[in-house]
């Protein structure tokens, strides 16, 4: 989740596919929060190790757009 701005799906879109290079962005969720301030993101996929997903979580994170990940 992040703040509704110009940019923010598509650089997680190209973050996720660095991790994931199979990942398809047109799959990805978006909902806006009920102010419409925030952008909550779903992206589905098929992780290989464990690693994969540990590096993709903290690259997320630390991400400066990124205010929550789950």
């Amino acid at each position: 989740m992040g703040r509704r701005e110009a940019g923010f799906a598509q650089a997680m879109a190209d973050l996720v596919r660095r991790h994931a290079p199979d990942f398809d962005p047109a799959t990805m969720a978006m909902r806006p929060s009920r102010t419409g301030k925030y952008l909550s993101l779903t992206v589905t996929i098929r992780a290989v190790s464990r690693e994969q997903l540990d590096a993709l979580y903290r690259e997320i994170s630390a991400h400066p757009l990124v205010a929550m990940a789950l």
